[in-house]
């Protein structure tokens, strides 16, 4: 047994000088290639399940995940309606899609509900219809044919319940059409998938000396978790926009009239990393990376790690928010924020804007998007609005005051 022992130990000091040179070659060679791609960048089908459908957030850098008082937090996180001021509401948001271009049939339209059963159970719901413009299909001669109008819509319903005092939870089911045929392929047919989203929200008081008040929320949401969608009964399946998405919310109260809110989001695709494929100098083909031709359930776990060029491409998969919200005596709002995505998986890089007014139960936004790259946006030269009520049981529809 000794003998075996020294055996093993010799050979294990003549091995690793070996093992730990390969492992230098392999981070040596990520590494260069890292530095020599392009754009890896993760696609998904109906991404317009991520786009920011509200004005409110969207003027805010897109960090809803854990902001208070969120009319159209379904689409960000519904375990916040438990924390909301007010006992129902409802709210419409429409987006211009490349209105600055001049095109005018392409447009996001979002309505959202959402309803107190008690003080701990809220029960909510949301339509996002995605319109893509109407489009003239012509034969090989360049005749028309027919006219289609590709389209994409969601519907959601959600359950939201207080766990503890200051959590709260809620869970979302989703039915989701994709109508994207261009061709008159009989094998052709709109996408079906259901998906769920799993949230929670902690919201806390804070002491605070010099301030008339001061709160911290921080929120989680997974969403877009479910069966992989297809076009064809000849193609592949494509994965869901699942999404994985932490924030930090601090509300400041200067003054009974003054109020800042701060928020951080961090997010990020739980769907595989394309793998990369090598050719040397001699035509030979090294592939980095894992397969993706995995289940949707087994992504969400592998996603974390399996970045073809390792750690380094692992953290630029993280998509950055800030945003920044002043409110004077509830009345009127000022916002903005900042949306960062790394070089190598999009280049989406903007400055957001917004203002608001809100009177008594009824509240208008608008927000406004400014890229800081040579990237172009959708939404750049674009004005977006919402509309919202809130309002109590029994008609008392009173502001709470700010503690």
């Amino acid at each position: 047994m000794k003998n075996s022992f020294v055996s093993l130990l010799i050979l294990s000091c003549l091995f690793s000088p070996f093992y730990a040179n390969a492992q230098k070659q392999e981070v040596h060679i990520k590494n260069d290639l890292w530095g020599r791609i392009g754009h890896n960048v993760i696609s998904t089908a109906v991404p317009f399940l991520l786009i920011a459908p509200d004005t409110r957030i969207g003027g805010m850098g897109e960090t809803g995940v854990a902001v208070e008082n969120d009319n159209n937090a379904q689409h960000w996180n519904p375990a916040k309606y438990i924390m909301a001021e007010k006992d129902y509401g409802v709210s419409v948001s429409y987006s211009p899609w490349l209105a600055g271009l001049g095109i005018n049939d392409i447009y996001l339209l979002y309505a959202s509900a959402y309803g107190k059963v008690t003080d701990k159970d809220a029960i909510s719901g949301s339509i996002r219809y995605f319109s893509m413009g109407n489009m003239e299909l012509t034969n090989e001669e360049g005749e028309p044919i027919t006219h289609t109008h590709p389209h994409e819509f969601a519907i959601d319903l959600a359950y939201s319940r207080e766990l503890v005092p200051d959590l709260s939870m809620a869970v979302t089911g989703r039915f989701i059409y994709s109508y994207l045929s261009t061709i008159t392929n009989t094998d052709s047919k709109p996408g079906l998938a259901g998906a769920a989203d799993i949230s929670l929200f902690y919201h806390k008081k804070l002491r605070a000396r010099v301030l008339a008040g001061s709160k911290i929320g921080v929120g989680l949401n997974i969403s877009n978790i479910g069966n992989k969608i297809s076009y064809s009964g000849s193609l592949e399946r494509d994965f869901l926009p699942a999404n994985f998405r932490l924030g930090i919310a601090y509300t400041m109260d200067i003054d009974k009239y003054n109020r800042f809110v701060f928020a951080f989001d961090v997010n990020k695709l739980l769907v595989p990393t394309p793998p990369i494929d090598t050719v040397d100098a001699e035509g030979n083909h090294t592939m980095f990376g894992k397969d993706n031709n995995i289940s949707s359930a087994a992504a969400v776990f592998t996603s974390w790690f399996d970045a073809p060029t390792g750690f380094v491409e692992e953290m630029n998969e993280f998509i950055l928010n800030l945003g920044i919200e002043y409110s004077y005596n509830d009345l009127l709002f000022i916002r903005t924020g900042y949306f960062n995505e790394t070089e190598k998986k999009g280049r989406r890089k903007y400055m957001t804007f917004g203002v608001g007014i809100k009177y008594s139960i009824f509240a208008i936004d608008a927000a406004y998007i400014l890229p800081v790259n040579q990237r172009n946006h959708p939404l750049q030269n674009t004005l977006r609005f919402s509309i919202s009520f809130d309002f109590n049981k029994g008609g008392n529809n009173s502001k709470k005051q700010s503690i």
